[in-house]
């Protein structure tokens, strides 16, 4: 039974780091003003491989309307420039030698609904998320039942517990993204 009890902290820890990672994502869709954290999300191809860009880069906000995207090294310049531009952040940055500057656009209707398609995109893969660890806690449970491990009623009874975990978990999802909306709806 210990494993059946196991198996839920894990769930619930796996659903919560969902959560977690769009609240991270969010913070990157900063509503008009220059951050650091809104070029988290940005992932950059280095030397093969998908890299955060601030593990090729260092950034800082020398403006309220402009980021500055130092890149340490000069052949991943390009890089970085295309890497911002495809993030779906909006965002048009400018290479200057080793410097990449990115200004941020003013907060028109279009901007806004742009990032407010960009925060239902990040909800939604949290949603994928939280689904695929319900869909892995099932599948456990079925195999404990089908290796006689647990009871017919002992499964019937925690794919309930799992649901109720998924449903809390996905509504707060909606809750963050509904509350993310609004910030970016607000003129």
């Amino acid at each position: 039974m210990s494993d059946v009890a196991g198996l839920k902290k894990d769930l619930s820890r796996r659903m919560e780091g969902a959560l977690e990672v769009l609240h991270k994502e969010f913070t990157g869709l900063r509503t008009g003003r220059a951050s650091v954290s809104l070029l988290d999300p940005v992932m950059v191809e280095a030397y093969g491989t998908m890299t955060p860009l601030n593990q090729v880069a260092s950034v800082s906000v020398p403006e309220s309307r402009m980021l500055s995207v130092q890149v340490w090294d000069k052949t991943m310049v390009k890089s970085v420039e295309k890497a911002i531009r495809n993030a779906g952040l909006g965002l048009n940055p400018a290479a200057d030698g080793t410097l990449v500057r990115v200004p941020i656009p003013a907060l028109n209707e279009e901007r806004r609904a742009d990032l407010s398609k960009v925060a239902g995109k990040y909800s939604e893969q949290a949603r994928i998320s939280v689904r695929n660890v319900r869909r892995d806690g099932m599948d456990t449970l079925k195999k404990w039942e089908k290796d006689s491990a647990i009871s017919e009623d002992i499964l019937r009874v925690e794919e309930k517990e799992i649901q109720k975990l998924t449903d809390k978990v996905i509504s707060d999802i909606d809750e963050a993204l509904a509350h993310k909306e609004q910030e970016i709806m607000q003129v």
